[in-house]
């Protein structure tokens, strides 16, 4: 394994040869204006990963979007060194020497109680770094980025705030304040002034913001899988409607409703695993005679594998799974396509398990008899490829 400085000083080069004369034409035209939509897509791009790693998913997809990240780093880090700013070296140093010095419990003689503890203490440690750069203490609440996430930024000034005292002394207090925002809220409400009702509930999202930091559950995090969790239940009842061809837009909202409660259902009985079913598999470009069948039935499973549904070109559907990927195309398929079976190995066969309760629940047309019985199991997608999941041998 190499050691990381060697290898970052590969990626510092390899830069350095990218942007010199005779290196790539892109990123040779690119400047720090240019950077910052990529800088906050990788940003973004990580987060995922680590809410997949959070539910079970596989480590490696990211390692290749933190390294991702990195090079926006290092490619800034060029554009610097090549105005005599600063370099690669100059970045990794300031942040040592900064982490170094707000740890004095680690790396001196400073002796702590806990972690509440640390907290002080580094929020001094920077009130006296910026009295050392600008001649004065600034605000606690310094440093919180204003283009954040509102929620996010609201959790993160409380805290700041706390570490001198200005805070509840108990859960019960946070809560209470919460009851207090949503009565004035609803009187907002019945008055029916908009600017009253958008004060009202900027208050109750920012009580809800602190009461998030006081259960130590990130209300951004917490609501971003509330999200992903919406958009799960929705398109089970999509694909239940699909099913019985209810036309677009002519069900009920009491129909809708039902499947909702069947999605949740689903959801309650078969909790994350922690290792969920996904598959190892080669590049595979494969015609299919409706992509957006199959774009619809692949989409939920792809998800169950542990895959990402990926950028492609117009009126295809694109997939990557352990590094590689799966992509279907408009077209005839090949004579002896549904003759072949295409196998996709599983992790364990409780993974096997918990993909076969899936498909019984969501997609149970779709599985097909085989021979694999108790390794695994097939199933045929909307372009009629069969498809096995089957574990390794003992």
């Amino acid at each position: 394994m190499s050691a990381p400085g060697t290898e970052l000083e590969r990626l510092v080069e390899i830069m350095r040869r990218l942007r010199a004369e005779g290196g790539c034409p892109w990123d040779r035209e690119q400047d720090l204006r240019s950077l910052r939509p990529y800088l906050t897509e990788e940003a973004f791009e990580v987060l995922d990963e680590m809410d997949r790693v959070a539910d079970g998913g596989p480590w490696r997809p990211l390692c290749e979007e933190l390294g991702d990240l990195l090079f926006q780093i290092v490619f800034h880090a060029q554009l610097a060194a090549e105005l005599g700013e600063f370099t690669m070296a100059d970045v990794c140093a300031a942040i040592s020497d900064k982490i170094t010095s707000r740890h004095p419990h680690v790396f001196g003689d400073q002796q702590v109680k806990g972690a509440e503890q640390v907290l002080a203490n580094w929020a001094q440690l920077k009130a006296e770094e910026r009295k050392k750069k600008t001649g004065r203490a600034g605000s606690v609440l310094d440093g919180v980025p204003t283009a954040a996430p509102s929620l996010l930024r609201a959790e993160r000034l409380t805290e700041k705030a706390s570490r001198i005292g200005f805070d509840w002394p108990d859960l019960a207090g946070v809560r209470g304040k919460l009851d207090e925002e949503l009565r004035e809220l609803d009187e907002a409400i019945a008055s029916g002034g908009r600017d009253a009702i958008e004060h009202e509930l900027g208050d109750v999202l920012f009580s809800l913001a602190n009461l998030a930091r006081f259960v130590k559950t990130p209300a951004e995090d917490a609501l971003r899988m509330a999200t992903r969790r919406f958009i799960t239940r929705f398109q089970y009842i999509e694909t239940k409607l699909n099913e019985e061809q209810v036309p677009f837009g002519g069900a009920t909202l009491e129909h809708m409703e039902r499947h909702w409660q069947a999605a949740k259902a689903v959801e309650k009985a078969l909790p994350p695993p922690s290792h969920p079913p996904r598959a190892s598999m080669a590049t595979l470009r494969l015609a299919v005679p409706d992509v957006t069948a199959q774009r619809a039935f692949w989409d939920g499973v792809a998800s169950w594998l542990g895959w990402t549904p990926t950028q492609s070109p117009e009126g295809t559907a694109a997939y990557t799974g352990a590094g590689l990927g799966l992509v279907f195309t408009p077209g005839t398929p090949a004579p002896a396509a549904p003759a072949l079976t295409l196998t996709l190995e599983a992790p364990s066969p409780a993974a096997v398990a918990r993909l076969l309760e899936l498909f019984r629940a969501h997609h149970p047309g779709r599985l097909v008899p085989c021979a694999t019985a108790g390794a695994g199991f097939q199933f045929v997608d909307p372009a009629g490829l069969r498809w096995e999941y089957a574990a390794p041998p003992a």
